[in-house]
């Protein structure tokens, strides 16, 4: 682990792993508050790392001081959940001859804690001299040899602020000194040019990006639909044209017909929105990238109630409605919608019948 001044959360995280390491290693990067107080408590094997704008960097500083056969790595406000310290308890009796195993990394939830965001990384490796981390920001280990996908999720319960401009600090940083990003760091940039709402820089990256040959699909598929956004987001007009644009890539995700459905929702082109909302609940669906679990279920449901209430096919869009809510039963929209049905058109059903035909 590298930390820094993670005294809200560290406590947490350690206590979540159980008796599953041989071994706890802190790399601490400067903290001011108990963060190495609370780590004493479960590990002697605490170490000051100098912090150089490098992720990569401190990440294998802390790698480096490992002596187990496999190495796992966790952020402070990581939580490992029983039931995936069940499983690893599990493999780490039986890798399999595994050199990477990946695990689902869930950074997002609903009001009932079910993740809403997720996606696989290189969670733990094989102690090997290609076990080194790249990238000062965004770093990953690149997978190799055997690789295992096991679906016990790590949840990322972040509880403090996000410096949203310490990444793209870095990017620039990079820049200034004259370094060339390959195609993933050109994606990722991007990115954080988007989150700080720089959107003309960022149409800019993303445009270039996309008209690389060596990008990942996964990766050219999200910088579409960022590119799509950054439009929005700055008023200009081609928002449509750049998801349409993702579909050269191949049979879309069930994120990119929820985005297409968007537009032509806000159009008022109700019967197209209606197309690709319910082409996002049979759409195929990749666990290579970013899942986006709103997208597969609640998302398209909450929104064809709209589009049908629209095209005042009421009986169906209240069906739609019970089926977001079969989804997520708490959300405010589901239970808003539900109230409006019972007091405006007497429409309700009990619990069993929330399974109800919507085709």
């Amino acid at each position: 682990m590298i930390v820094k001044d993670e005294e809200t959360v560290l406590r947490r995280c350690l206590e979540s792993t159980g008796s599953l390491f041989d071994e706890i290693i802190i790399a601490d990067t400067g903290s001011s508050d108990l963060t190495k107080e609370i780590a004493s408590l479960f590990t002697d094997r605490i170490f000051d790392c100098d912090w150089q704008d490098d992720f990569a960097a401190a990440r294998n500083f802390a790698f480096a001081k490992a002596t187990g056969d496999y190495i796992m790595w966790l952020d402070a406000d990581d939580v490992i959940p029983p039931g995936t310290l069940k499983a690893l308890e599990k493999k780490k009796t039986d890798t399999n001859g595994a050199d990477v195993i990946m695990l689902p990394y869930e950074t997002a939830f609903d009001e009932d804690g079910k993740a809403t965001f997720s996606f696989y990384r290189e969670r733990i490796i094989k102690r090997s001299p290609q076990c080194v981390w790249v990238g000062a920001v965004h770093e990953v280990i690149v997978p190799f040899g055997n690789i295992t996908k096991l679906n016990a999720p790590i949840k990322h319960l972040k509880e403090k602020g996000y410096d949203g401009a310490r990444n793209l600090r870095i990017y620039e940083k990079l820049l200034s000194r004259g370094e060339i990003l390959d195609a993933r760091h050109m994606y990722y940039y991007g990115r954080e040019l988007l989150a700080n709402g720089r959107y003309s820089e960022a149409e800019a990256v993303f445009s270039e990006f996309l008209a690389r040959d060596d990008g990942w699909i996964e990766n050219k598929l999200d910088a579409a639909r960022q590119l799509a956004f950054c439009r929005r987001a700055a008023g200009k007009p081609g928002e449509l044209d750049a998801l349409l644009s993702a579909l050269s890539y191949g049979a879309p995700r069930a994120e990119l017909c929820c985005d297409i459905g968007r537009c032509f929702y806000e159009r008022s082109e109700l019967n197209a929105a209606v197309f690709w909302y319910r082409s996002a609940l049979t759409a195929g669906t990749s666990d290579e990238g970013f899942i986006s679990e709103e997208c597969k279920g609640f998302l398209p449901c909450i929104m064809l109630c709209l589009c049908c209430y629209g095209l005042e096919d009421i009986k169906k869009s209240f069906l739609y409605n019970e089926a977001a809510g079969a989804f997520r039963p708490r959300s405010p929209f589901y239970l808003k919608n539900k109230q409006f049905f019972r007091d405006v058109h007497g429409l309700y059903v009990s619990h069993d019948e929330h399974n109800a035909d919507t085709k």
